[in-house]
């Protein structure tokens, strides 16, 4: 068979100069997506990356089929009480989105949900929004998100349907299933109704995609009636909100990584303007949650003013809002201590039972229990507590993760998922004043699969520094470490993102396969607290780098894996780890799978009118200002620093019109690879026309797409055959 010639991208020289270093950059104008030339240059390259991969088709087509059949694909959720309804979504096979139902609620003094079928209506059943209908008139759909009016009657609902994550907001009469004329343009993520159903509050991005403009809509006028309630000029902060427990108050959070600033809008008031808490300048890190206790309105403050893992302190919105800027912050009367082992987690959730804490322990996250009752002792004068002093539910695995899932204001109960890398989730209905025994709602179902086959364990690498890395070994039963295993490991190690247990059904098909998939908690992720945070950004960022190699010779010292049968997956931040290592030491990977990758991380972050990129600088340093930053993004770019070596095969995967790593960045990186590759292996580029950052939409789409990863992988590590 004659080789394939991968597509050749023109030459135009282009060059930027920061603090007295030239680049010239030969590959800068694929950034222009408008432009027939690059569109053309993209298909090319799907093309060859289509042609080099057939013989993987049909290997790919198993995967595909294994996820399958394992998947309940006509499925449903657990109902959750909100209101005079139960809602609960379901899920049909052949179907590429979830359908959005409810119920009315039959006994309000009950809290147990009814009991769904799969494929069976209930009595009264009505289906709100479907999701297949709307997507079934675009290529690419995605919800950005609803929120329904307290009566039930008025949905507010964003959706983006090109994947650049630009939402129209719409609004829809529920008991007509009608929508409103109106509508709302270029919205960033959804709208948040407040409970009377009103008023809409929702964000304006700006042109590099940060959301800056706070708008109020008064349902039944058009959008040009909309009332700007705020601006945020600072360009490196970026602004969400969100309803307090007891949804009277709006909540503006704008923020980066390493501060942030908090204000408060009555939602109850139509006519109400924002109020400053805590601004920027204090380059406090903290989140502001209203409670009422005992009559008083009060604040629970989280905040790391006493050290980097967070404490809580109590206090009030005129207490905070009338501190003298010029005087030192006083976050009032604390309430839970910070302590080196546990991570307070920077959201709290409200009830009017307690409060509820999430927290991390030792890489596990799991929800805290902080009683009303401890609140009002500290009020009255009482000693503050220990996070660690804390009960939370108990449930049997070790390496798990109990997550909340809601709490509504005044129920008796509380939900959380709880998951492992080899439990499905499960959902439970845990009382307030009887956590010790968890209602089981519901486990995922999974066809076919004898969980018992695998095992998932915790060992520990040590990283160049000495430090101790976590790293999580998946595999099946019979794999054992002699040394003769092909091996995967997975990385991120960004953004105080933390790589919890979850269970996931793609990747069954590697272990089935005799793979073991290793994932690797290296510095950077937030696995082991804010410091693993600190220690792996800005100019500390090679250790995210260096951990994952250390990782990678652990296991095979460890005979987890063959030396020779190596590969590594990460996407999006954990796309730079990818490209960082393949330059640092490409000898350790047969193959590397990039997905959405930020390999161009430099070039990006040094134009302020990229999308985030100004936003950026709190994670990985502002290069335009600060020489150092410059010289050391330089030092590990992807892109920057390819030479001529022995690359592996590597695949880099994207979407045209991902607005958080665009296109651009992966489309020039495997230019310059294959220009510097010095052994035969492929180097491919797979770009998604119609996706965004989470690549196509629905479901069987996004299996696909996991399925083309696993069997460019499994392809290289020569696991193409099933072993179990």
């Amino acid at each position: 068979m004659t080789t394939p010639t991968p597509p050749q991208a023109k030459k135009v020289p282009t060059q930027r100069t920061h603090h007295g270093d030239t680049v010239t950059d030969p590959y800068e104008w694929l950034r222009d997506k408008e432009s027939p030339e690059v569109i053309e240059h993209l298909h090319a390259e799907n093309a060859y990356t289509e042609s080099v991969t057939s013989d993987q088709e049909s290997l790919r087509q198993a995967i595909f089929d294994e996820i399958k059949h394992r998947t309940v694909e006509t499925d449903l959720s657990v109902p959750a009480h909100r209101g005079d309804f139960w809602y609960f979504t379901r899920t049909i096979e052949g179907e590429q989105h979830p359908i959005y139902c409810r119920v009315p609620v039959q006994d309000p003094e009950s809290w147990a949900p009814p009991e769904l079928e799969p494929g069976v209506e209930l009595a009264g059943e009505q289906v709100y929004f479907d999701t297949n209908a709307e997507a079934a008139k675009h290529p690419f759909y995605s919800l950005g998100g609803m929120s329904i009016s307290e009566d039930g009657a008025l949905l507010a609902y964003s959706e983006d349907t090109s994947g650049d994550e630009h939402y129209t907001l719409r609004l829809r009469n529920l008991q007509t299933g009608e929508n409103l004329p109106e509508q709302v343009d270029n919205v960033h993520g959804g709208g948040i109704l407040e409970p009377t159903g009103q008023r809409v509050y929702y964000m304006v991005a700006d042109s590099a995609w940060r959301p800056y403009r706070l708008y109020q809509h008064t349902v039944g006028t058009s959008a040009d009636q909309d009332r700007l309630l705020l601006e945020i000029e600072h360009e490196e902060l970026w602004t969400g909100i969100g309803l307090s427990a007891d949804k009277k108050e709006l909540l503006i959070v704008s923020g980066n990584s390493e501060y942030n600033a908090t204000r408060i809008l009555d939602a109850t008031d139509p006519e109400a303007e924002p109020r400053l808490l805590i601004s920027e300048e204090r380059r406090l890190l903290h989140n502001a949650e209203p409670m009422e206790l005992d009559g008083q309105r009060m604040i629970l403050l989280v905040h790391n003013a006493e050290g980097p893992n967070n404490s809580v302190s109590l206090t009030t919105t005129e207490d905070l809002a009338a501190q003298d800027p010029a005087a030192e912050f006083d976050p009032g009367t604390p309430l839970l201590r910070h302590e080196d082992s546990v991570k307070i987690d920077d959201q709290l959730m409200v009830t009017a039972a307690q409060v509820l804490i999430s927290a991390r322990v030792n890489t596990v996250e799991s929800v805290y229990l902080l009683p009303l009752e401890t609140i009002r002792e500290v009020r009255a004068g009482g000693a503050p507590v220990s996070p660690s002093s804390l009960s939370s539910p108990q449930f049997e695995e070790e390496l798990c993760t109990v997550a909340l899932v809601s709490a509504e204001y005044e129920a008796p109960l509380f939900r959380v998922l709880y998951t492992s890398w080899l439990t499905p989730p499960r959902i439970y209905d845990i009382d307030h004043h009887n956590v010790d025994d968890p209602q089981l709602r519901r486990e995922t179902p999974v066809n076919d699969v004898d969980l018992d086959a695998y095992r998932a364990e915790r060992e520990w690498a040590t990283a160049s520094d000495g430090t101790q890395i976590p790293v999580t070994v998946i595999r099946h039963r019979d794999v054992t470490a002699d040394g003769k295993n092909p091996l995967l490991v997975y990385g991120y190690g960004s953004y105080e993102i933390s790589m919890d247990p979850a269970f996931g059904i793609p990747r069954l098909s590697l272990l089935d396969r005799g793979v073991v998939f290793a994932v690797a908690h290296i510095r950077g992720g937030g696995e082991l607290g804010r410091r693993w945070y600190e220690d792996g950004k800005k100019l500390a960022k090679k250790n995210t780098f260096t951990d994952f190699l250390a990782v990678t010779d652990h296991l095979n010292s460890a005979g987890w894996g063959d030396p020779t049968r190596v590969a590594a997956l990460g996407g999006s931040a954990g796309g730079l780890l990818m490209g960082a290592v393949a330059n640092l030491a490409p000898e350790k990977y047969r193959a590397i799978v990039a997905q959405v990758p930020f390999v161009d991380n430099l070039t990006s972050i040094l134009d302020p009118d990229l999308p985030l990129s100004a936003l950026e600088w709190e994670e990985w340093g502002n290069p335009l200002t600060d020489a150092e930053v410059y010289k050391y993004m330089k030092s590990y770019s992807p892109y920057e620093n390819i030479h001529d070596v022995d690359y592996p095969a590597i695949a880099a995967v994207t979407s045209l019109h991902d607005t958080r790593v665009l296109y651009v960045e992966p489309a020039k990186w495997v230019q310059r690879l294959r220009e510097h590759q010095q052994g035969d292996a492929p180097i491919v580029f797979k770009c998604e026309m119609d996706g965004g950052h989470g690549g196509a939409s629905g479901r069987y789409e996004q299996w696909k797409e996991r399925a083309w990863d696993y069997a460019f992988l499994a392809h290289h590590l020569e696991a193409s055959d099933r072993q179990f």
